[in-house]
């Protein structure tokens, strides 16, 4: 099973993020946890510099921009 983290404060870009992702695995009926990480200092740990990011079972995938569902099903396969 997959680990999905975004990491963000919860900004609009954020709630994108999730949404998309969200979808995405729904699409692809993939068996995942979704977690929203809003703490920042987990998100400086992480090494990300920008948000929103994208983490997948601890591997960044998508960092400073909201990759579209299409993107975020290729991120995830």
């Amino acid at each position: 099973m997959k680990k999905i983290q975004i990491l963000g404060p919860g900004c609009v870009k954020c709630v994108n993020l999730y949404n998309n992702t969200k979808r995405a695995v729904e699409e692809l009926n993939l068996e995942c946890s979704i977690e929203k990480v809003t703490d920042i200092e987990k998100i400086m740990n992480s090494g990300v510099m920008m948000t929103p990011a994208l983490v997948v079972n601890g591997d960044v995938k998508s960092s400073g921009k909201v990759p579209t569902v299409e993107e975020i099903k290729k991120m995830l396969t």
